[in-house]
């Protein structure tokens, strides 16, 4: 399989296939059985989960997408990659994503960079690997790469590459994207399970949220505007969108990134193409295949890996 250039499977070219098709038929093993949870400066906690072997001194941090978690098949697909290639992984849950709600009225956010320096900093302090390589997908992606590009050339010299994958590099054009007649399947199934969390919250947290509409929410637009912006500090959806958003500080990016999005994939709008980005910054490079969906890039063989898993390798290991 070339590992540069993506061909689908016969059957399998269209997008929205290529982005429900892994949801629904695809099984890997639950490689990152191993659990560790550390406490954030604000008494939360975020779970970790690992996958290790004796000896290794290579470890992948992956970082999932919106209402996903370590076990999400495209994470542990993407682990099970690494650790073949003599890694060891570590998939780190947003808080309220791995199986227990989160201990404050805050949950995650498309631009909680903080989050990740949590987790950076709890392996600097306690272990001893020397080359560190980040994988984000979709909403994990875009805050991986804003954390690259906010820290810029002070990046730690132990994070030697990234890969993100689908990412939503404009947070207010791909929003606007999700609210299409043809991805209402997506939007309804990130709203049920947005709209359950906020009610888990109301319950917990009497009289700081309001929840008379909420059962009417359809939109990010509707939710960010009454939930994830207000609870995460910012004035509202637009607010959250522009100073949350990758795309502004992708120049700046100083470890070698790679960032994949398929031409086809329904949650992304030309804007979040960074293509001048691309051409400006030699950090930074961007891989359009033709095709491959929302987290896609499935492929049909004996090992199971998907063409995205075999090019995230391939870049962190050459």
């Amino acid at each position: 399989m070339n590992p540069i250039n993506y061909t689908p499977p016969f059957g399998l070219r269209n997008a929205h296939l290529q982005t429900i098709y892994p949801t629904l038929f695809r099984k890997v093993p639950v490689i990152t059985q191993a659990r560790e949870r550390i406490t954030t400066p604000d008494d939360d906690f975020i779970d970790l989960d690992w996958a290790q072997t004796e000896g290794r001194k290579q470890l992948v941090v992956i970082t999932h997408g919106l209402e996903g978690h370590s076990r999400s098949h495209y994470c542990q697909g993407m682990a099970t990659a690494f650790e073949q290639a003599g890694w060891d992984a570590l998939i780190w849950n947003f808080r309220g994503c791995s199986g227990e709600p989160n201990q404050q009225l805050c949950s995650y956010h498309s631009g909680a960079t903080g989050e990740l320096q949590i987790v950076l900093e709890h392996i600097f302090n306690t272990t001893a690997y020397q080359k560190i390589a980040l994988i984000g997908f979709s909403l994990g992606g875009n805050l991986m790469l804003k954390y690259l590009g906010d820290l810029g050339s002070k990046i730690d010299s132990r994070i030697h590459s990234a890969v993100a994958i689908s990412v939503p590099c404009d947070l207010a054009s791909s929003a606007k994207q999700l609210e299409h007649w043809q991805n209402r399947i997506y939007m309804a199934r990130f709203m049920r399970s947005l709209r359950h969390k906020v009610r888990e919250k109301a319950l917990r947290f009497p009289g700081t949220l309001n929840i008379d509409g909420l059962k009417k929410m359809r939109t990010f637009a509707e939710f960010d505007e009454a939930y994830t912006g207000p609870i995460h500090g910012f004035k509202g959806a637009h607010d959250y969108w522009a100073k949350c958003s990758c795309g502004p500080v992708l120049p700046n990016i100083a470890i070698p990134t790679l960032l994949i999005n398929a031409l086809d994939d329904p949650f992304l709008t030309p804007a979040c193409f960074p293509h001048q980005a691309a051409a400006t910054n030699p950090n930074f490079s961007l891989e359009t295949p033709s095709h491959g969906g929302h987290l896609g890039f499935v492929t049909r063989s004996h090992t199971n890996e998907y063409w995205s898993e075999i090019r995230a390798v391939n870049f962190a290991t050459n």
